[in-house]
């Protein structure tokens, strides 16, 4: 589904959500009355959600029934930008997916033989906590925390602000005025996003890129400005490259740290979990092979590998390690939910260390929560 550019394109972000909010729903709509003329025809055939609700049993792990942005490039429909967006070959990077799943059996799409994406590089330039490097790597983490802050890990962490307050002065010295009510604002009309600046600042597809080529000076003045120099609060984990990225890029922007709420519930989630999370900056300077051995509910060995400011996570345990941590699989996800103590873990014997305990920190600080 087409959005409205400009709407998107607002510093003030209340108009680029109701966008969000009304392209999304018209998506559904649409995936309901197709979903509804196959059933009259004799087919099956569901329509997962745009976005929202989602399979929230499943969270932290993936809690969405369906990935829509593979389906739209194997369908032709556009390919993926190097800011994780879907560009449309003609309507560009401004557009909501949706999908029917059916047991009609339809002609196979093709893929794009080319992708819009111009590697401008405008939206490496626009995102405030820096999630997207020029060379295209993705800081997952800090588009999560900041961007999503309303959506569910910053609201469990708004709740855990509350639950540790004593009174209400105390909160407020948590959370701003302003802060809860856009909260409020969240639950009462869709949750809202902080940024989505690297959808806004796309000049990629044909109905899109004129005014970029026209001159790229006036349209980094009239649409990239704008958003770089809007005052606001940007959420960040303590520690991460986020944090230092808006305090160099953006000191005009003000920093809110918080907690991103991503605990684990399964050693298998914490492999699949630490690319996602892992903090380049935070690696400099190490390089090092970790073996992790964990014991008790789950059984599991990983070979964790990091240099050159690059991580490799492997099953099984490989070549010689610099540290080697044993460790009960319960104690130490309770460890990293901050429910349990390191030190106690150690006296009581449920994690072990074989190696430097300096690397156990350096780990640590390549993931901060």
């Amino acid at each position: 589904m087409r959005m409205n550019r400009d709407d998107i394109r607002a510093p003030a972000r209340s108009i680029a959500n109701v966008e969000f909010h009304h392209a999304g729903d018209e998506s559904n709509e649409v995936g309901r009355r197709i979903a509804r003329a196959l059933l009259d025809r004799g087919h099956r055939a569901v329509h997962p959600p745009m976005g929202f609700p989602m399979e929230m049993d499943r969270f932290p792990d993936k809690a969405w029934v369906v990935s829509h942005k593979p389906i739209a490039v194997a369908a032709g429909l556009g390919s993926m930008g190097i800011h994780r967006n879907i560009i449309h070959p003609k309507f560009g990077n401004f557009i909501l997916l949706g999908t029917v799943i059916t047991d009609l059996m339809v002609e196979q799409g093709s893929a794009l033989d080319f992708n819009p994406c111009i590697e401008c590089k405008l939206c490496v330039a626009a995102c405030p906590v820096g999630a997207i490097s020029p060379e295209g790597a993705f800081d997952f983490s800090a588009c999560y925390t900041h961007n999503y802050r309303e959506f569910m890990g910053g609201f469990t962490d708004w709740v855990e602000q509350i639950a540790d307050s004593d009174d209400a002065k105390g909160y407020r010295e948590r959370v701003s005025d302003s802060e809860s009510a856009s909260m409020w604002q969240s639950l009462s009309f869709g949750a809202n996003y902080k940024a989505a600046y690297c959808i806004a600042v796309c000049p990629a597809g044909e109905d899109v890129i004129g005014p970029f080529l026209t001159s790229r000076k006036a349209f980094v003045a009239d649409v990239m400005k704008p958003l770089l120099e809007k005052v606001e609060p940007v959420y960040v984990v303590e520690g991460t490259d986020a944090e230092a990225h808006v305090q160099k890029r953006f000191p005009h922007k003000r920093v809110r740290r918080v907690r991103n709420g991503l605990r684990v519930r399964s050693i298998e989630a914490l492999a699949r979990g630490m690319p996602r999370t892992f903090q380049p900056g935070r690696a400099k300077d190490l390089a090092a092979r970790y073996h992790f051995s964990f014991h008790g509910a789950e059984e599991v060995d990983l070979t964790v590998d990091i240099r050159e400011q690059r991580i490799t996570i492997e099953s099984g345990l490989s070549g010689a390690a610099d540290l080697h941590v044993m460790a009960d699989s319960a104690t130490w996800l309770g460890f990293l939910a901050k429910e349990r103590s390191l030190l106690w873990a150690f006296v009581m014997r449920r994690v072990r260390v074989r190696g430097p305990l300096a690397l156990l920190r350096r780990f640590g600080a390549c993931f901060p929560s």
